[in-house]
């Protein structure tokens, strides 16, 4: 099958429940269908603003900190990931590596503590994954907390030796405030989130809260039969036709463990043909992509979207120079969609209960379209419980 990159992006917009919202019973749905990265704080929140219809911020809190519907932990990249609660184990333990799978893109950096304290990662992950038991029970403010309370716990299961090289200072970049084993139980806390050993509790101002899934939820992490086969499908079905490094780019983990991954749902994939490459798609989507058409019209996607969360970037801008304005280091901005692609960037501004816009767009925009961006601008300071305080367009510079 060849697919054109129209009618891709208007598959995605409808696999990203982004062509047309989902009512508020379809919470799950949404949230489940790749999960919603939180990072920046906030960023789930805009997600399903832009997936569910009438959704109040006051609804999605009650869902993620009342009802636990959603719940929050480290996740494909090791990210901060929403998600609903009941498909856990789907979005975590397929991410634990086996012997021989590591590294990981968020664990790579460990060496240089690893190295200094004269431990293994085979050696200190059971320790830490032991120190992370105290979270049942146990409620942790701060991640500077979190890694010195494990740390401390760690400690004492490491050979007096050790010890000193264990809380000398840090070599990561605040000596004054984190030790050698602080960064080390850093590192290592993903690999303890895909366990169920560490997810996020309710936000105290500023600061997150930690605790285990057992603490937060009242029960242990249930299993999933073939959970990493269903995380394969979600990512397929999200972000399809796609391949096996596209899979471990969006995972985090290494081409090992991103090709056992796909080898579990081989027997279920047809090829796509986009261009001059071959492309893989579940062959239950065909028909949706076969028959994909229309756009999704203007949106507003908020940062770190996962509808943006793509490798084949220049199927969204082609611009070289455009995607390095969209996917940035750091401080990603929204993006403007039309129709499944970017035409330009947005950013907000709050203060004292207002809220600012700046819109940068590609090209100048018809009236039409300026006025629905406005629609869109006061729409979402609603939701965020603000007043539209400005709505600019900007050139782009």
């Amino acid at each position: 099958m060849n697919a054109e990159p129209q009618a891709i992006r208007s598959y995605r917009l409808m696999a990203h429940h982004l062509d047309q919202k989902l009512p508020m019973a379809g919470l799950e749905q949404a949230a489940g269908a790749c999960g919603l990265q939180n990072s920046p704080p906030g960023s789930w929140e805009t997600a399903l603003f832009n997936r569910l219809q009438g959704c109040t911020l006051q609804s999605l809190q009650d869902a993620l900190y009342r009802h636990k519907r959603l719940v929050q932990a480290w996740s494909y990249r090791g990210v901060p990931a929403v998600f609903p609660t009941a498909e856990s184990d789907v979005f975590l333990s397929p991410l634990a590596a086996l012997p021989g799978e590591e590294p990981w893109i968020y664990t790579r950096g460990v060496t240089a503590a690893l190295d200094f304290a004269q431990l293994s990662f085979g050696e200190l992950l059971p320790l830490v994954k032991k120190a992370a038991a105290f979270l049942n029970g146990h409620t942790v403010k701060s991640k500077e907390e979190l890694d010195r309370v494990l740390a401390a716990l760690v400690e004492q299961d490491l050979p007096p030796q050790k010890r000193a090289l264990w809380n000398a200072p840090s070599m990561y970049g605040s000596p004054d405030r984190q030790t050698v084993g602080g960064a080390a139980v850093s590192f290592l806390l993903r690999p303890c989130s895909f366990a169920g050993l560490v997810v996020f509790g309710e936000r105290q101002g500023a600061s997150p809260t930690f605790t285990s899934f057992r603490s937060w939820v009242g029960r242990e992490m249930q299993p999933v039969a073939h959970a990493g086969n269903l995380l394969v499908r979600k990512f397929l079905h999200c972000y399809g036709p796609a391949a096996p490094a596209d899979l471990a780019a969006w995972l985090g983990c290494s081409p090992a463990q991103g090709r056992r991954l796909w080898g579990g749902v081989q027997q279920e994939l047809e090829p796509v043909h986009t261009g001059s490459k071959t492309r893989w798609l579940l062959a239950s989507d065909l028909e949706r992509l076969r028959c994909a058409g229309g756009g999704g019209g203007l949106l507003l996607l908020g940062p770190h979207d996962p509808y943006l969360d793509t490798q084949d970037r220049a199927l969204l801008v082609e611009d070289k120079a455009l995607q390095r304005l969209v996917w940035r280091t750091v401080a990603n901005p929204g993006v403007i969609l039309e129709n499944g692609r970017a035409a330009g960037i947005w950013k907000a501004k709050s203060q004292g209960g207002r809220l600012e816009l700046t819109l940068t767009t590609w090209a100048p925009l018809p009236p039409a379209q300026a006025r629905r961006l406005e629609e869109l601008a006061e729409q979402y300071a609603a939701f965020r419980q603000a007043r539209l305080q400005a709505c600019r367009f900007e050139p782009l510079a």
